[in-house]
C-alpha cells in the first residue's frame, strides 16, 4: 500500500460507525507521544472525529499538526447537521454532553458513559490545541450588525448573537480560527515536534521512570457566500470572510 511521505495515512478497512449519521468512518493514523501512532476514526461529512479515551492527549505534536491539516483539507462551509442522539461506536449508548475548557475557551464533545472514548467536532478539536480565539464583545457586536445568527463551534447548536454572546444549549463562547492563533498554535506544535525527533531516546525513558516514580507518591486518580447562508461556523466555514469582515 502506498503512503504519501509524512502524510495522515487512511487504512483500507472502514472504521467505527459515526456516533452521529451512522457511516462508516474513516480510518488515519498520526504520531503518538513517545512513539507508535494513534488510530483516529474520522467522519468528514458530519466533521467529527472519535477519540478513544486519552487519546486525544496521546497524539504528539506532529500527529496535532498533521490532523489539523487533514481536517483543513476537508473543511466544508456547514457540516452535515448531527443527530439529537449520539451513540458511542463501541457499545451504542447514548452519548453524555459534556463540556471542557482551556485558555482558548470552552468547548463541548459527547462522552460515552462507559468511557469507551468521546465524539468531538473538528472545531471542538481546534478549540482544545489553541487554533482559535474567544471574540471580545466589541467584535461579537460588529459581527452582529451584519450577521444574526451562527453555528456554535462546538455543538452546532444555532446562536443568535444579537441576544447572546454564548451558546444556549453547551455555554461555548464564540470564537473564530484566528490567523494569528493558527500561527502561534503551529509554530508552538512544530517546535515541539522538532525537539522530539532529536530526542534522545535514554533520555526520554528516564523522564518517564522519573514521571511514574512522582505519580506512585500522590494517590491515583483518576468562503465566499458564506453571509448569504442563515447559518455560519466562525471556525469551520467561512473563515476568512468572517475574518476580514471583523477586522474591518
Amino acid at each position: 500500500m502506498n503512503h504519501q511521505p509524512n502524510a495522515p495515512r487512511a487504512r483500507i478497512e472502514q472504521g467505527s460507525t459515526c456516533p452521529s449519521c451512522g457511516a462508516a468512518m474513516a480510518v488515519h493514523h498520526f504520531k503518538r507521544q513517545l512513539g507508535g501512532e494513534v488510530l483516529l476514526d474520522i467522519c468528514f461529512a458530519c466533521q467529527g472525529i472519535w477519540f478513544d479515551e486519552h487519546e486525544s492527549a496521546q497524539l504528539a505534536p506532529a500527529g496535532v499538526l498533521d490532523l489539523f491539516r487533514l481536517l483543513h483539507e476537508h473543511q466544508v462551509d456547514q457540516r452535515q447537521p448531527w443527530s439529537t442522539v449520539l451513540r458511542c461506536p463501541r457499545c451504542r449508548e447514548s452519548l453524555l454532553n459534556c463540556l471542557d475548557s482551556t485558555r482558548a475557551g470552552r468547548f463541548a464533545y459527547g462522552r460515552c458513559p462507559q468511557r469507551h472514548g468521546r465524539y468531538s467536532a473538528f472545531a471542538a478539536f481546534m478549540i482544545e490545541k489553541g487554533f482559535v480565539r474567544q471574540l471580545n464583545g466589541g467584535e461579537v457586536a460588529e459581527l452582529a450588525r451584519r450577521v444574526r445568527t451562527i453555528r456554535c463551534a462546538s455543538c452546532g447548536a444555532p446562536v443568535d448573537i444579537t441576544r447572546d454572546h454564548v451558546c444556549n444549549h453547551c455555554r461555548s463562547p464564540i470564537v473564530i480560527l484566528d490567523p494569528d492563533a493558527v500561527r502561534t498554535a503551529l509554530d508552538d506544535f512544530g517546535s515541539k515536534a522538532r525537539r522530539q525527533e532529536a530526542a534522545d531516546p535514554h533520555a526520554i525513558a528516564d523522564a518517564l521512570i522519573a514521571n511514574e516514580r512522582r505519580k506512585s507518591l500522590h494517590s491515583r486518580q483518576a468562503r465566499k457566500d458564506v453571509l448569504e447562508t442563515e447559518l455560519s461556523d466562525l471556525v469551520v466555514g467561512g473563515i476568512e470572510t468572517i475574518w476580514n469582515l471583523i477586522r474591518r
